[in-house]
């Protein structure tokens, strides 16, 4: 049987070592303070919103809402984004996605301050995780390697395959094992023999969008697996990227869904926020 590799806990020992940072940076006169952007009332976003806001409340970092209505221009968004940019007392700017269609994703993205920009998405974080470089790192992909390293599962040597090349998961994640000295590979939508490709992992991570998608076939014994996958089944609980009860009994370590990758995203996000006032200096 697998250990069940605990988000939950493992992001609520990482929320409790940077409220102590929180606590220091606040007695050397830095109030961290995130500003949160969302343009219409998605309910998904709502809940993350709301999350990331009772995060930043426990560890003690200052949250600044910005609820705009779904009619807000893209032009009105840029110019709010410049505003938080030129703000000394702003350290990171969020801008919740998704955004409503006749706003550009991408433009809203770049013109946020790289030294501001603590989700990780604008090119030149990117570029700096590239070359290892300092600089905000994707958020999701940075509460994985977390887990694996709290989990004490060794990375530096492993055969590793990430399944799925999404710039907000699948990229950053070959990079940041490249950079734990594992041997990677991407697979996508384009790969031949997937389950012969995925079953050479001794770290499979999953994050294809597709339900329950990754079955014991394309998993070795003993491989730790990683779930990145979060869905709705129509009986309203929540499933995964991989048929956990299939894979479970195969693997050496795994994720829940919930509570494995999920809880991570925000733990790394608000440690972003505690690093902002460092790398806002440099």
């Amino acid at each position: 049987m697998a250990k069940l590799i605990d988000g939950k806990l493992i992001s609520k020992q990482i929320k409790d070592e940077l409220k102590v940072e929180a606590a220091k940076l606040k007695e050397a006169g830095i109030e961290v303070t995130l500003a949160v952007i969302q343009v219409g009332n998605d309910p998904a976003s709502t809940v993350y919103v709301g999350n990331k806001k009772k995060a930043c409340d426990y560890i003690g970092i200052r949250s600044l809402a910005y609820e705009l209505p779904e009619s807000t221009t893209q032009e009105e968004l840029l110019k709010l984004v410049e505003e938080l940019n030129d703000r000394d007392d702003v350290d990171g700017i969020l801008v919740q996605l998704p955004l409503p269609s006749h706003i550009d994703e991408d433009t809203v993205i770049k013109t946020i301050s790289p030294k501001k920009d603590v989700d990780g998405f604008h090119p030149q974080s990117v570029g700096a995780l590239s070359i290892g470089q300092k600089g905000f790192v994707s958020c999701t992909p940075a509460g994985i390697i977390e887990l694996l390293k709290r989990s004490d599962i060794d990375i530096e040597g492993k055969e590793c395959v990430i399944i799925g090349r999404s710039n907000i998961v699948g990229k950053p994640m070959a990079l940041l094992m490249l950079r734990e000295n594992a041997t990677v590979t991407i697979c996508h939508s384009r790969t031949k023999n997937l389950k012969e490709v995925a079953k050479r992992a001794d770290i499979l991570i999953v994050a294809i969008g597709k339900p329950e998608f990754v079955t014991s076939e394309y998993v070795k014994e003993g491989a730790v697996v990683i779930d990145v996958g979060i869905h709705r089944r129509d009986n309203g609980k929540l499933c995964g990227d991989v048929l956990f009860s299939d894979v479970e009994p195969i693997a050496s370590a795994i994720t829940p869904v919930p509570g494995g990758v999920g809880p991570m995203t925000i733990a790394m996000l608000m440690h972003n926020c505690i690093e902002a006032p460092n790398i806002r200096q440099d």
